[in-house]
């Protein structure tokens, strides 16, 4: 029900759904839920006596914003799980170079631990992949791209035995690479003809492997076949075309795609995440990958994603900590580090929807010869 509220009885969890009374000329940008008592002042300072709410979306004894110390904690769990993935990964290579039958057990109960971990808190191993170290992209860009799915198919709101079941394919999606030469897995330029028929191959490696892997479900063996397949047809290694790969597919091959656009590798810095969104929605024109999924996956992960790197009008460089569906491009972030004066800050909470600051742009550690890794495990002490 719509019903109008005096100023001095707004309270912090009520949905604002336009402007009543005031004696200025403010225009409320969007209807949204009051998250802190600077926004009730911020209105006072317009002016505002009274505004509409609908007190069906009021939200009572929920604590809005998180605290320093569960951020921290859900950042120590997300670090304990991506290094955990990372050792299983290791293993599940070892086993596929030398043959062996793949053990499915450590698989599913490490995505098991991701899934109920973004089930729980969405955003709680999204700035884990943005900490990654060069010479291990192989290992990482699988843990990654599944745990990338894991959050996207939350977000559509799909089941979790189904999310479950992404989760492992996206895990195994590209062991077969373990069977690529290193000279062409690793080649720093661009491969040439031959060489990029070789590394195709990894896809039909990849599901020989999977196949022959007891307990393995058809979804799970679908969506990482599917990862390099294209809309119009020109992918690999089936040339499925249109409506044929299923929905599933055109998502990991999003999620594919975004993570290898974004990851530091030996000879490459990785780009910008909005460098990234811009390549996907290009091939998403190309009618390489579905355009409805890419802008999901873009508002998924937010304009500016957690534990991603912005630069400040205020000349600070700072890690975005949590997203604000209502204002996407201006989160609450953790500025830590001066641009101008080349040296870190005493680092500050800031709610950029309720400052004069705002985000430049998306930047990446290495701009500033700085490293993420030690961005973070400051931030984790602090926090």
């Amino acid at each position: 029900m719509i019903i109008e509220k005096q100023l001095c009885e707004l309270k912090v969890g009520h949905y604002v759904t336009d402007i009543a009374k005031q004696d200025g000329d403010f225009v409320l940008s969007a209807p949204g839920h009051i998250k802190s008592n600077k926004v009730i002042s911020k209105l006072k300072n317009k002016q505002v006596t009274s505004v509409f709410i609908d007190t069906s979306k009021t939200l009572e004894q929920i604590k809005l914003n998180k605290t320093k110390a569960e951020i921290a904690a859900e950042v120590k769990q997300a670090k304990a799980i991506f290094h955990q993935s990372k050792n299983v990964q290791k293993d599940l290579f070892s086993k596929a170079l030398s043959g062996a039958t793949i053990d499915l057990t450590p698989v599913v109960e490490v995505t098991n631990q991701t899934v109920d971990a973004i089930f729980n808190s969405p955003d709680s191993l999204a700035c884990m992949v943005n900490i990654r170290k060069k010479d291990e992209y192989l290992l990482e860009h699988s843990v990654a791209v599944s745990v990338y799915i894991t959050i996207f198919a939350h977000f559509l709101k799909m089941s979790k035995q189904v999310v479950q079941h992404l989760s492992v394919g996206a895990f195994l999606h590209d062991i077969g690479k373990i069977k690529i030469p290193d000279e062409i897995l690793n080649k720093p330029g661009k491969l040439t003809d031959e060489e990029f028929t070789i590394m195709k191959t990894h896809a039909n490696h990849s599901i020989d492997i999977i196949k022959k892997t007891p307990g393995i479900s058809k979804l799970s063996l679908e969506v990482a076949a599917l990862h390099h397949e294209k809309l119009n047809g020109e992918g690999y290694p089936f040339q499925i075309k249109g409506k044929d790969i299923h929905k599933y597919g055109r998502m990991i091959a999003i999620c594919d795609i975004f993570d290898a656009l974004t990851a530091n590798r030996c000879y490459k810095e990785g780009f910008p995440h909005n460098k990234a969104f811009s390549i996907l929605r290009e091939l998403a024109k190309n009618n390489h990958l579905d355009a409805k999924l890419v802008d999901q996956f873009i508002q998924c992960l937010g304009v500016f994603p957690i534990g991603s790197l912005v630069q400040l009008e205020s000349k600070k460089l700072a890690v975005v900590e949590q997203r604000n569906n209502e204002d996407p491009t201006n989160p609450q972030v953790r500025s830590f580090y001066s641009v101008k004066l080349n040296q870190y800050l005493n680092t500050q909470d800031v709610d950029l929807s309720e400052t004069d600051d705002f985000i430049v742009k998306a930047v990446r550690a290495e701009e500033f010869d700085l490293d993420m890794n030690a961005i973070i495990e400051m931030l984790l002490t602090e926090g």
